[in-house]
Parts: structure tokens; sequence; C-alpha cells
């Protein structure tokens, strides 16, 4: 195992919130779509049971994401230490996307501001999974909302905290899982069976994250308000289970609580109405306001989950 360092988590997180996600530089994540999309047919074709097939195929590009990580890092270490905590700090960089995941919110609340409703549900469809052509400034909003609180789990605390627990070849290996839960773990008729180990993957490695999230997001509603903090923890834990995900509703309602706002409710999927409660329904619908304080709380929790983290690392 590679172990991890305080100052490769700290530069990493520094990189992220400068720099975001530079369209220039080669992303890991881009890789791991294309290897996704160039496998699933052979492993289609050679293993005929799906069921079968997508266990493997998961274990086997899970595996090699961590392979060659490891096999990277140990290689630039040797070349010089310095050298291989560079690599490190870059890769795990690649692992976080808050600041990206900010801006794609932010453009959505710019084109609500502009009354360009259009415009709003175009750039909301690009980070969320669900039908958004006849969405309302509400509506968007929540949507905005749900993704930057789901996604402060999947793109930034599971990967500090499998970063923590076996360095960043970890890292790297759950933002595969990550990326084929995205790609291939849906319930239809292509992915029912093949996808089925993706998607249950996924749900186990993000279910000790999205719960230490809502501490997390806790912690930052209480610098903004010591209410905020217990209904961000109170809600968390008390309405976390109602989502139909085992892991989403955590976070989500943890943010219901901190922003004070309803979140959840009936969407459609793929052409499929999903009945999904709603979290927060003491609450109003958002203004779309929220989203600016949703991604001011994003950003200050994973702030925060890297001060933990390097304090932790230094400690222990």
């Amino acid at each position: 195992m590679i172990e991890i360092q305080g100052t490769v988590i700290l530069a990493a997180f520094i990189l992220d919130f400068i720099l975001g996600d530079p369209k220039i530089l080669p992303h890991p994540i881009v890789y791991m779509g294309n290897a996704i999309g160039f496998f699933e047919g052979w492993f289609r074709k050679h293993f005929k049971h799906l069921l079968i097939s997508g266990v493997v195929f998961a274990g086997v590009l899970i595996f090699s994401t961590w392979l060659i990580a490891f096999i990277t890092i140990k290689l630039s270490i040797s070349i010089h230490p310095v050298f291989g905590t560079f690599v490190q700090v870059i890769l795990l960089f690649f692992c976080f996307s808050s600041t990206s995941l900010e801006k794609a919110a932010m453009i959505v609340f710019s084109a609500l501001e502009e009354n360009d409703i259009k415009k709003a549900r175009e750039k909301v469809s690009m980070i969320v999974g669900r039908q958004t052509e006849t969405l309302d400034e509400k509506a968007i909003t929540r949507a905005s909302v749900e993704t930057v609180a789901e996604n402060f789990v999947d793109g930034f605390l599971s990967p500090l905290f499998f970063a923590m627990i076996g360095g960043v070849p970890l890292a790297l290996a759950y933002k595969m899982v990550n990326t084929l839960d995205s790609m291939v773990g849906y319930k239809n008729n292509t992915y029912l069976l093949f996808g089925r180990a993706s998607a249950r993957i996924d749900d186990v490695a993000n279910f000790i994250p999205a719960r230490i999230s809502v501490l997390i997001i806790a912690l930052a509603a209480f610098f903004l308000s010591f209410k905020r903090g217990v209904l961000a923890i109170k809600m968390g834990f008390s309405q976390g289970s109602l989502h139909k995900s085992p892991n989403a509703g955590y976070p989500e309602a943890a943010f219901a609580g901190a922003l004070k706002i309803r979140l959840g409710g009936p969407n459609v999927y793929h052409g499929t109405l999903v009945a999904k409660p709603y979290i927060g329904k003491e609450f109003k619908d958002p203004e779309k306001g929220k989203i600016r304080q949703a991604c001011d709380l994003m950003i200050f929790s994973s702030f925060l989950a890297t001060l933990i983290s390097c304090f932790l690392l230094f400690v222990f």
C-alpha cells in the first residue's frame, strides 16, 4: 500500500480550488470512460450470462485502475521521492471535482438570473440524470442543489476517504467505480443485469462517506448558523433514508436542513416517472439564490474535510 501524506491532500485540494477541471489537460476519468465503452462489448461477448459478465467486467476494470495507478506512483517514487509526491498530487487532483461542479451549477444560476429558462434547462441537463425539458425555475433550482449535495460525496468526500485508507491508487479505483455506475449502472433492459454489479459496488463504496458527509455538512453549516448546523445533522440522519438511493439522500437531507429548503419529489428519468419522496417537506421549494448558497456550502464542506483529513494524518 502507498500511504498518503497530508501535504498531498492539501495540495490536491488547492489545485482543484484554483484550476477546477482544465480542458487542456488529459483527464484520467475520460480514459476510464473510454475503457468502459471499449471493453463492454468484449465482456458481453465472452461471458454469455450478463450478470456474471458484468461482475467480471467491473472487477477487472476496477483492479486494473488500481494496479496502473500503483505502478505509476511506485515508478515515480523510484525516480525521486519529490517527483513521486508530485505525481500523487496530480492524480488526486483529478479525483476531486468540487470546483468544476460549482462552476457548472453557477452557470445554471446565471441562466436563471437572466430569466433564460431554455438555457437553464439545457445547462442543468448536463449535471443531472433526470429529464429537464419541462422543468420550471423551482424544479431547475431543486435539481441543481440536489446534484451539488450528492456530488459533494461522489466528487470529493469519497475519493478523499479512499485516499485516506488506501492512498491515491484506491482513490482512483473509486473513481472507476463511480464512472462505471454512471455509465452502466442503469435499471433498464440494456444494463439491468450487466450493470447490476457496478451499481451495487458503487452503493457499497459510498455507504460510509455518505453518512460521514452529514457530519461534515453540519459542521460547515454550524459556521454559518448554529441552528442550521443542528438542522443539517437532524435532517441528514432522520430523512436521509427516505431517498430511493441508499446513499444520495444523506447529503441531500443535510443540505435541505442547512439551507431550509425542500428537495426530492417525483421526477422523470429516461422517460419513466419516478415517485421519489420529498426531503425537508416542512420547508418551501428553493429559490434560485439557493444554488449559490449550496455551492458555498459544498466548497466549505470540502475545505473542512481536507483540514480534518490532514489533522488525522498528522496525529496518527
